[in-house]
Protein backbone atom coordinates (compact mmCIF):
# COMPACT_ATOMS: atom_id res chain seq x y z
CA UNK A 1 0.00 0.00 0.00
CA UNK A 2 1.37 3.40 -1.02
CA UNK A 3 -0.02 6.53 0.36
CA UNK A 4 0.06 10.14 -0.93
CA UNK A 5 1.52 13.09 0.85
CA UNK A 6 0.53 13.46 4.47
CA UNK A 7 -0.33 17.39 5.11
CA UNK A 8 -0.60 18.30 8.38
CA UNK A 9 -2.22 17.72 11.52
CA UNK A 10 -5.43 16.43 10.08
CA UNK A 11 -3.58 14.48 7.51
CA UNK A 12 -2.01 12.76 10.31
CA UNK A 13 -5.11 12.04 12.66
CA UNK A 14 -7.44 10.94 9.50
CA UNK A 15 -3.90 8.49 8.33
CA UNK A 16 -4.34 7.25 12.12
CA UNK A 17 -8.19 6.62 12.12
CA UNK A 18 -8.81 5.29 8.62
CA UNK A 19 -5.49 3.08 7.99
CA UNK A 20 -5.23 0.43 10.86
CA UNK A 21 -8.67 -0.97 9.70
CA UNK A 22 -8.24 -0.64 5.66
CA UNK A 23 -4.82 -2.28 6.08
CA UNK A 24 -6.86 -5.43 7.87
CA UNK A 25 -9.69 -5.29 5.38
CA UNK A 26 -7.55 -5.56 2.34
CA UNK A 27 -4.91 -7.38 4.03
CA UNK A 28 -2.09 -5.19 3.55
CA UNK A 29 1.62 -6.85 3.94
CA UNK A 30 3.52 -3.28 4.17
CA UNK A 31 2.84 0.56 4.32
CA UNK A 32 5.12 3.21 2.23
CA UNK A 33 3.91 6.92 2.99
CA UNK A 34 5.13 10.53 1.51
CA UNK A 35 5.58 12.32 4.81
CA UNK A 36 7.69 15.25 4.18
CA UNK A 37 4.59 17.48 4.31
CA UNK A 38 3.08 16.13 7.47
CA UNK A 39 4.27 18.59 10.34
CA UNK A 40 2.47 21.76 11.63
CA UNK A 41 4.16 24.14 9.50
CA UNK A 42 5.24 22.16 6.66
CA UNK A 43 8.01 19.34 6.33
CA UNK A 44 8.62 16.82 8.82
CA UNK A 45 9.75 16.47 12.68
CA UNK A 46 10.33 13.94 14.67
CA UNK A 47 6.72 13.64 16.12
CA UNK A 48 4.91 13.73 12.57
CA UNK A 49 7.27 11.07 11.67
CA UNK A 50 6.46 8.94 14.93
CA UNK A 51 2.89 9.65 14.35
CA UNK A 52 2.99 7.95 11.18
CA UNK A 53 5.17 5.11 12.12
CA UNK A 54 3.06 4.31 15.45
CA UNK A 55 -0.66 4.53 13.14
CA UNK A 56 0.87 1.39 10.82
CA UNK A 57 3.48 3.15 8.30
CA UNK A 58 6.22 1.04 7.91
CA UNK A 59 8.34 3.60 5.45
CA UNK A 60 8.10 7.08 5.52
CA UNK A 61 9.23 8.81 2.17
CA UNK A 62 10.56 12.55 1.65
CA UNK A 63 11.06 15.11 -1.34
CA UNK A 64 11.82 19.01 -1.17
CA UNK A 65 11.07 19.53 2.11
CA UNK A 66 12.81 16.87 3.54
CA UNK A 67 15.15 19.56 5.46
CA UNK A 68 12.58 21.79 5.89
CA UNK A 69 12.76 21.59 9.46
CA UNK A 70 16.20 21.43 11.19
CA UNK A 71 15.35 19.51 13.90
CA UNK A 72 14.72 16.02 11.92
CA UNK A 73 18.36 15.94 10.87
CA UNK A 74 19.59 13.14 13.56
CA UNK A 75 16.12 11.59 13.54
CA UNK A 76 17.14 10.85 9.84
CA UNK A 77 20.64 9.31 10.90
CA UNK A 78 18.84 7.64 13.50
CA UNK A 79 15.86 6.00 11.53
CA UNK A 80 16.49 4.02 8.36
CA UNK A 81 12.96 4.03 7.37
CA UNK A 82 12.26 7.40 7.37
CA UNK A 83 14.10 8.39 3.53
CA UNK A 84 15.32 11.65 2.00
CA UNK A 85 15.75 11.48 -1.69
CA UNK A 86 18.32 9.35 -2.53
CA UNK A 87 19.70 11.71 -5.14
CA UNK A 88 20.80 14.59 -2.47
CA UNK A 89 24.24 15.33 -2.79
CA UNK A 90 26.84 13.20 -1.01
CA UNK A 91 26.74 14.95 2.87
CA UNK A 92 23.03 15.10 3.54
CA UNK A 93 21.50 13.16 6.69
CA UNK A 94 20.09 10.20 6.31
CA UNK A 95 19.56 8.01 3.70
CA UNK A 96 17.62 7.53 0.42
CA UNK A 97 16.64 3.60 0.35
CA UNK A 98 15.32 0.98 2.80
CA UNK A 99 14.94 -2.50 2.68
CA UNK A 100 12.20 -3.63 5.00
CA UNK A 101 12.04 -7.25 6.48
CA UNK A 102 8.35 -8.33 6.21
CA UNK A 103 9.21 -11.59 7.63
CA UNK A 104 8.25 -13.75 4.61
CA UNK A 105 9.78 -11.09 2.18
CA UNK A 106 11.95 -7.96 1.47
CA UNK A 107 10.83 -4.70 -0.12
CA UNK A 108 13.31 -2.13 -1.26
CA UNK A 109 11.65 1.38 -1.30
CA UNK A 110 13.73 3.79 -2.76
CA UNK A 111 12.98 7.49 -2.37
CA UNK A 112 13.91 10.23 -5.37
CA UNK A 113 13.81 13.62 -6.23
CA UNK A 114 12.83 14.42 -9.49
CA UNK A 115 14.70 17.87 -11.62
CA UNK A 116 12.17 19.53 -13.23
CA UNK A 117 10.52 22.83 -11.77
CA UNK A 118 12.87 22.11 -8.46
CA UNK A 119 16.03 22.64 -6.96
CA UNK A 120 18.65 20.80 -8.81
CA UNK A 121 20.10 17.43 -7.74
CA UNK A 122 21.94 14.60 -9.01
CA UNK A 123 20.42 12.46 -11.64
CA UNK A 124 17.67 10.32 -10.47
CA UNK A 125 17.82 7.80 -13.39
CA UNK A 126 21.55 7.22 -12.41
CA UNK A 127 21.00 7.12 -8.49
CA UNK A 128 18.30 4.38 -9.32
CA UNK A 129 20.48 2.38 -11.55
CA UNK A 130 23.55 2.34 -8.17
CA UNK A 131 21.63 1.51 -5.82
CA UNK A 132 19.88 -1.49 -8.05
CA UNK A 133 22.83 -3.04 -9.05
CA UNK A 134 24.45 -2.57 -5.32
CA UNK A 135 20.55 -3.67 -2.92
CA UNK A 136 18.65 -6.52 -3.79
CA UNK A 137 15.26 -7.76 -2.70
CA UNK A 138 12.42 -9.82 -3.25
CA UNK A 139 10.63 -6.67 -4.39
CA UNK A 140 11.68 -2.38 -5.16
CA UNK A 141 9.24 0.46 -5.22
CA UNK A 142 9.86 4.02 -6.40
CA UNK A 143 8.70 7.19 -4.76
CA UNK A 144 9.17 9.58 -7.48
CA UNK A 145 8.79 13.06 -5.98
CA UNK A 146 8.60 15.17 -8.91
CA UNK A 147 6.41 18.20 -10.54
CA UNK A 148 6.63 16.89 -13.90
CA UNK A 149 4.44 14.31 -15.25
CA UNK A 150 6.13 13.75 -18.03
CA UNK A 151 9.67 13.22 -15.78
CA UNK A 152 7.86 10.85 -13.62
CA UNK A 153 6.73 9.13 -16.86
CA UNK A 154 9.58 8.88 -17.95
CA UNK A 155 11.65 6.98 -14.98
CA UNK A 156 8.90 4.72 -15.25
CA UNK A 157 9.26 3.56 -18.93
CA UNK A 158 12.83 4.03 -17.69
CA UNK A 159 12.92 1.69 -15.04
CA UNK A 160 10.07 -0.69 -16.27
CA UNK A 161 10.70 -4.51 -16.31
CA UNK A 162 13.45 -3.71 -13.49
CA UNK A 163 11.32 -2.48 -10.40
CA UNK A 164 7.67 -3.32 -8.91
CA UNK A 165 6.42 -0.24 -9.11
CA UNK A 166 7.33 3.28 -9.56
CA UNK A 167 4.71 6.01 -7.79
CA UNK A 168 4.84 9.94 -7.92
CA UNK A 169 4.32 12.65 -5.43
CA UNK A 170 4.32 15.87 -4.78
CA UNK A 171 1.37 17.37 -7.04
CA UNK A 172 -1.31 16.14 -3.88
CA UNK A 173 -3.68 15.61 -6.86
CA UNK A 174 -4.47 11.88 -7.60
CA UNK A 175 -3.97 10.80 -11.08
CA UNK A 176 -5.95 8.19 -13.25
CA UNK A 177 -2.96 6.69 -15.09
CA UNK A 178 -2.13 3.31 -13.18
CA UNK A 179 -1.02 1.27 -15.30
CA UNK A 180 1.14 -1.80 -15.34
CA UNK A 181 4.18 -1.57 -17.70
CA UNK A 182 5.94 -3.64 -19.84
CA UNK A 183 7.92 -6.21 -17.74
CA UNK A 184 5.06 -6.06 -15.07
CA UNK A 185 5.87 -2.55 -13.38
CA UNK A 186 2.93 -0.82 -11.95
CA UNK A 187 3.18 2.90 -12.19
CA UNK A 188 1.27 6.23 -11.89
CA UNK A 189 1.48 9.32 -11.68
CA UNK A 190 0.63 10.47 -8.37
CA UNK A 191 -0.35 9.18 -5.24
CA UNK A 192 -2.65 12.14 -4.25
CA UNK A 193 -2.95 13.63 -1.15
CA UNK A 194 -3.69 12.68 2.74
CA UNK A 195 -5.78 16.01 3.73
CA UNK A 196 -8.35 18.69 3.89
CA UNK A 197 -10.68 18.03 0.92
CA UNK A 198 -11.90 21.94 0.70
CA UNK A 199 -8.03 23.22 0.36
CA UNK A 200 -5.53 23.68 -2.20
CA UNK A 201 -3.07 20.94 -2.37
CA UNK A 202 -4.00 20.81 1.70
CA UNK A 203 -3.27 24.71 2.23
CA UNK A 204 -6.53 26.84 3.09
CA UNK A 205 -7.77 28.65 0.25
CA UNK A 206 -7.65 31.62 0.82
CA UNK A 207 -3.95 31.72 1.68
CA UNK A 208 -3.35 30.57 -1.89
CA UNK A 209 -5.44 33.54 -3.41
CA UNK A 210 -4.01 36.05 -1.40
CA UNK A 211 -0.73 34.43 -2.64
CA UNK A 212 -1.70 34.85 -6.36
CA UNK A 213 -3.82 37.82 -6.47
CA UNK A 214 -1.55 40.06 -4.34
CA UNK A 215 2.34 38.35 -5.29
CA UNK A 216 2.77 39.35 -0.81
CA UNK A 217 4.23 37.06 1.21
CA UNK A 218 0.96 34.43 3.43
CA UNK A 219 1.51 32.61 5.51
CA UNK A 220 -0.09 28.95 4.23
CA UNK A 221 -1.75 27.23 7.14
CA UNK A 222 -3.95 23.65 6.80
CA UNK A 223 -7.33 23.84 7.36
CA UNK A 224 -9.52 21.84 9.46
CA UNK A 225 -12.80 20.16 7.89
CA UNK A 226 -13.69 16.46 6.40
CA UNK A 227 -10.55 14.86 5.06
CA UNK A 228 -9.20 12.62 2.54
CA UNK A 229 -6.74 9.62 1.83
CA UNK A 230 -5.89 8.81 -1.53
CA UNK A 231 -3.03 6.39 -2.72
CA UNK A 232 -2.52 2.65 -4.64
CA UNK A 233 -3.03 -1.01 -3.43
CA UNK A 234 -0.19 -3.40 -5.07
CA UNK A 235 -0.29 -6.73 -5.60
CA UNK A 236 3.40 -8.02 -5.91
CA UNK A 237 4.07 -11.86 -7.05
CA UNK A 238 7.33 -12.76 -5.20
CA UNK A 239 8.78 -14.98 -7.50
CA UNK A 240 9.36 -12.92 -9.87
CA UNK A 241 8.62 -9.17 -8.28
CA UNK A 242 6.49 -8.70 -10.50
CA UNK A 243 3.37 -6.01 -9.96
CA UNK A 244 0.26 -8.38 -10.99
CA UNK A 245 -2.70 -5.68 -9.69
CA UNK A 246 -2.54 -2.01 -9.37
CA UNK A 247 -5.53 -0.41 -8.08
CA UNK A 248 -6.25 3.57 -7.06
CA UNK A 249 -8.07 3.91 -3.51
CA UNK A 250 -9.67 7.10 -1.44
CA UNK A 251 -10.78 7.10 1.52
CA UNK A 252 -13.31 9.31 2.63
Amino acid sequence: MMIGDVVGQPGCEFLRKRLPAFKREQKVDAVICNGENSAVGNGILPQSAEFLFDSGVDVITGGNHSFKRREIQDYLDDHPNLLRPANYPPGAYGNGWFVLDGGNFTLLVISLLGQVYLDPMDDPFRTCDRILSEVKADFTIVDFHAEATGEKMALGYYLAGRVSAVAGTHTHVQTADETILEGFTGYVSDLGMTGPIRSILGTAPENIVRRMTTRLPTRFTVPDGPCKMEGILLDLEKKTGKCTKIERFQLL
